[in-house]
């Protein structure tokens, strides 16, 4: 049986911060405000897996009130929520990104991102996408970062 995941994230930029994306941190004036790392790639990649597995949401594994997560690397979580998805018998056939932010430009950190997220999922077919809003929404005036992603599952 094949399952298909969609997962979004949204963050704010936030001083003294680092901006980590896809377990990457990224030369940048200014990071996004989160609990753990804020990483926003990561979190979309493991709401799209908890969604086709019908596991809920990240808030619900790894709640923000816990200090287990103060300041933990999101691809931490995406290998324990892979974990959760290859136990309840599915395989991660691929998972596509979408990183939607006005600047950095990230195109030189889609290999290293990619990688990490293949590592931490044990997928092979990840493909990582960026683009901008063109300057609309919140977004687009460089007030934060979003990501969505799309994955799809197969049973064993």
């Amino acid at each position: 049986m094949a399952r298909i995941g969609y997962g979004v994230d949204f963050h704010r930029f936030a001083k003294k911060r680092k901006l980590i994306l896809g377990g990457v941190d990224i030369p940048f004036e200014k990071g996004l405000e989160g609990h753990s790392d804020a990483d926003v790639l990561t979190h979309s990649v493991c709401d799209a897996l908890l969604g086709a597995a019908c596991l809920g949401d990240i808030g619900e594994h790894f709640p923000d009130t816990d200090p287990r997560y103060k300041d933990i690397s999101s691809l931490i979580l995406l290998k324990d929520v892979s974990k959760k998805v290859r136990d309840m018998g599915y395989h991660i056939i691929n998972i596509d990104v979408t990183m939607i932010l006005q600047e950095p430009k990230i195109q030189t950190f889609k290999p290293s991102i990619k990688k990490n997220l293949q590592e931490a999922t044990g997928c092979d077919a990840v493909n990582v996408k960026a683009t901008t809003p063109e300057r609309l929404d919140s977004v687009g005036k460089g007030k934060g970062a979003e990501c969505r992603t799309v994955a799809l599952l197969l049973t064993h």
